[in-house]
């Protein structure tokens, strides 16, 4: 995603994978309403949705089942399940369009920066020249760990297990045993996944420093130990664990070395946010690095990298520890869970936290101003058609209803629509090219100011 949004702004990109093929497990992910507004912003949506089940909104908080509230600004107010590795590829097929190119079965094994660049060293000893290098490479990231930053948090307490496979019994009989058991074990499900396929989530025996999936036997040993039954599972798709470690790196930034996704944070998978969250660090920093590259960017720029997208990890490692603790069969969590899911039964409390799953109650510090500035601007109808059309190009956008200001010669990076029409409840809005409003009001000046801290000087 990041390739490919440099790609708009004409920055050359090399993607070093190490992986020599795409993933083959076809394990379901997520999409959440911000994540799927940004791929509408970039005309990306239409081309995944066909291989997508779009889910209702809802039930996100702790797999507490309540119905999404009403008041959910947005168009996109689903979550849309699509097969890993078919995102993977969609998008990787993005960026090769976009001109990216993609190096795959390449281990980067060192680098040195300095104050021109970077110098990337692979395993077979070649050796790369950049301006800038970006580690996407993981939670055991290689260039964290290179670049010496810090990654604190606490390790995983709990393991869980978690495939597709067949299994030997009735629908019916696997439906009841289900639901007997999730009254109290909320990390554990039987999902069907296709005809005669279900998902299988288990907690593990105990937590495990091996990198190697489990094997069928590992699931049905924890299985019976769960569930008093193995439900005759067999042939399965795919296997895999995953712990609760909660980490955060110190720094999203060292020189002209930065991290993103993975690489930065880690967290407990529920919620379904991990890629959501990456994704969405991809759009904040792919047209900061490009305005850096080609000499336009103000100053701190870059650094607003890390001061708006860490605090968002920091609120998701919270969110998911508290949701952790609510899985918990412990009496107390139990307790707690009961209340909680007694309070979500008001609009106010379920949309917030709704909110804070799917990312649309994000706020960046632009400073003081009306509560829109910083936030992200829905899908507004505009004389156009829709808001988000017109931003597939990654550029800025004035969306101007008194039709009277300018862009002040920076019509190379800023887009500017005149339109009165516009559903608006504001008299102009300048967006930045990940969507959040930079600046609201009518007067050029202001306007002027705004254009500078985030766009840079004039061209002419």
């Amino acid at each position: 995603m990041l390739a490919a949004e440099l790609r708009l702004h004409d920055v050359r990109v090399l993607v070093v994978e190490k992986q020599t093929e795409p993933a083959s497990a076809v394990r379901i992910v997520g999409l959440h309403i911000r994540s799927l507004e940004l791929m509408a912003m970039r005309g990306l949506l239409e081309r995944i949705l066909p291989h997508g089940r779009k889910r209702p909104a809802g039930a996100y908080f702790a797999a507490i089942a309540k119905p999404a509230p009403p008041g959910l600004d947005s168009r996109y107010a689903y979550l849309l399940g699509i097969p890993q590795p078919v995102i993977e590829r969609l998008l990787e097929e993005h960026a090769i369009e976009q001109g990216a190119q993609v190096r795959r079965g390449c281990v980067v094994a060192g680098f040195e920066q300095d104050d021109e660049g970077v110098t990337v060293e692979l395993a077979d000893g070649e050796r790369l020249r950049s301006r800038y290098l970006v580690g996407c490479d993981g939670a055991r990231s290689t260039v964290r760990k290179l670049l010496g930053v810090g990654f604190p948090g606490e390790p995983a307490r709990t393991e869980s297990l978690m495939g597709e496979m067949e299994v030997g019994v009735p629908p019916e009989e696997v439906a009841v045993t289900v639901a007997a058991i999730r009254e109290t074990h909320q990390r554990f499900w039987l999902r069907p996944a296709g005809v005669g396929v279900y998902s299988v989530l288990v907690p593990a025996a105990g937590v495990s420093d091996r990198a190697e999936p489990p094997t069928l036997e590992d699931f049905k040993q924890q299985l019976h130990a769960v569930v008093g039954t193995d439900f005759g599972v067999h042939s399965p798709r795919w296997l895999s664990r995953f712990g609760d470690a909660t980490r955060l790196a110190d720094s999203y930034r060292v020189g002209r070395v930065l991290l993103a996704g993975d690489a930065a944070h880690i967290h407990p998978p529920i919620g379904g946010q991990g890629l959501n969250l990456g994704v969405q660090d991809a759009f904040n920093l792919g047209w900061k690095l490009a305005a850096q590259i080609h000499g336009w960017a103000p100053e701190t720029l870059l650094d607003t990298y890390q001061t708006e997208r860490r605090p968002v990890a920091e609120a998701v490692l919270d969110n998911t520890r508290a949701q952790t603790e609510l899985l918990s069969t412990e009496p107390g969590a139990q307790a707690v869970r009961r209340l909680l899911t007694e309070l979500m039964d008001f609009d106010e409390v379920n949309l917030h936290l709704l909110e804070k799953i799917t990312a649309i109650g994000i706020r960046y510090d632009f400073g003081a101003g009306p509560d829109l500035l910083g936030r992200r601007l829905r899908d507004i109808d505009v004389k156009q058609g829709h808001l988000y059309d017109l931003l597939h190009r990654g550029r800025g956008l004035l969306l101007d209803r008194t039709e009277r200001l300018t862009v002040d010669g920076r019509s190379d990076r800023v887009d500017h629509l005149a339109d009165s029409t516009a559903a608006l409840d504001a008299p102009s809005v300048l967006l930045r090219p990940d969507g959040h409003v930079a600046w609201i009001g009518d007067d050029q000046q202001g306007l002027d100011d705004h254009l500078s801290r985030w766009f840079g000087k004039p061209a002419h």
